[in-house]
């Protein structure tokens, strides 16, 4: 088996080297929580995307977004931005007031309402304006460690990943995300694993993580090999399957086998999970109404009826939830398959951009504060 170097992120140690994605309206505190259960703690598991202009001003659900558990050590929060000046003010109060252990820049996100203000993957085209952004933050950070996430580019045309990782090195980010998928493509098609060993070769001074169809442990060791990247981050791949970590820390430990949790084990992690959610809404009822969006990940692959999905959709109780989940045939085997892709798969899409965006990389006049999203979590 190959034997892989811890990944520093700072004075962070992570190993094995594996970081749990940001998700907007996945990745927060419950979900974090089982994620690491299942890996012993082991592994990066970093925040939903956090605005700045919406942590300066103290939005009610951005400070909620912040919550992190006692047991989550090191405290990773992911910020989203385009004015620099809002993102160096946002870093100082992460600092100032002792609100994480490690900082994460969103240059990835594909979704128009990011997009159309130049920010998530848009932004990486402007080389001034990220150079100003990492510089911002880099400087209010201190001693936390500063890292980016981003993507190929814009689109096939509009390639900046290499441009931006020499830019990151220059101003002092800690290390590299690449997924490998242009904003275009969102989740569509195949990831470029070939771009993140090009990235990699291009930065050599700091780690470069790989994102993108990483289903299962073998796929990120696989990955690992392949381009020579220094750890894995994982998005869609554990969805309704947070039990990923564990399988990643058993194949890069080379320690016993891949979970294979049968339904009724699901069904325990389900309402778990459904319990977790309702503790930090401090509302059952909210808690399993958020949890919905979950159950048809949970359940990819076994036999559950339409009718019985539907009923899944509408419990708004943990009794209720307990009592549908009782009615399946909960002795039903891990279903062949189900280790495969998960999570949204829509692909070549137009990008939204700000008026003008593409015409001259240099120009940044079109991009003021006004930019910044006032809520967050994507």
């Amino acid at each position: 088996m190959t034997a892989f170097t811890p990944l520093a992120i700072g004075p962070h140690v992570v190993q094995p080297p594996v970081v749990l994605a940001p998700m907007a309206g996945i990745t927060n505190a419950p979900f974090r929580t089982l994620c690491r259960e299942y890996s012993g703690g082991k592994g990066l598991f970093v925040s939903e995307m956090i605005t700045t202009r919406a942590l300066v001003e103290r939005n009610e659900k951005t400070m909620q977004l912040i919550r992190f558990d006692a047991t989550e050590k090191p405290r990773s929060i992911q910020l989203y931005g385009v004015d620099p000046v809002t993102v160096g003010k946002a870093v100082r109060m992460i600092v100032d007031e002792d609100l994480a252990d490690h900082i994460d820049l969103n240059f990835g996100c594909p979704v128009p309402k990011v997009t159309r203000k130049g920010g998530g993957s848009a932004l990486p085209y402007k080389r001034p304006l990220l150079r100003a952004i990492l510089h911002e933050a880099v400087t209010n950070a201190g001693d936390l460690p500063v890292t980016m996430k981003m993507r190929k580019g814009i689109d096939d045309d509009h390639i900046t990943f290499l441009d931006a990782g020499r830019i990151a090195v220059e101003e002092g980010v800690t290390a590299i995300a690449l997924h490998g998928r242009t904003a275009a493509q969102h989740y569509g098609g195949t990831a470029d694993w070939d771009a993140i060993a090009r990235l990699k070769e291009h930065v050599p001074e700091i780690p470069v993580l790989g994102n993108g169809d990483i289903w299962s442990a073998d796929d990120a060791l696989r990955m690992m090999r392949e381009t020579g990247c220094d750890g894995v981050v994982v998005g869609r791949g554990c969805l309704g399957r947070p039990w990923l970590f564990g399988d990643l820390v058993a194949g890069f430990e080379g320690t016993g086998s891949y979970a294979q949790p049968g339904l009724r084990e699901v069904a325990d992690a389900m309402v778990r999970h459904a319990r977790l959610l309702g503790e930090w809404l401090g509302d059952e009822a909210r808690g399993v109404i958020d949890f919905r969006k979950h159950v048809a990940w949970y359940l990819k692959g076994f036999a559950v009826g339409s009718e019985m999905r539907k009923k899944l959709a509408v419990p708004s109780s943990l009794d209720e939830l307990r009592a549908q989940l009782s009615e399946l045939d909960l002795d039903q085997p891990w279903p062949v398959g189900a280790d495969g892709p998960r999570g949204r798969t829509s692909g070549n899409n137009r990008v939204v951009l700000p008026d003008g965006w593409l015409k001259d990389p240099y120009d940044c006049s079109g991009v003021s504060e006004d930019a910044e999203l006032d809520t967050s979590g994507g």
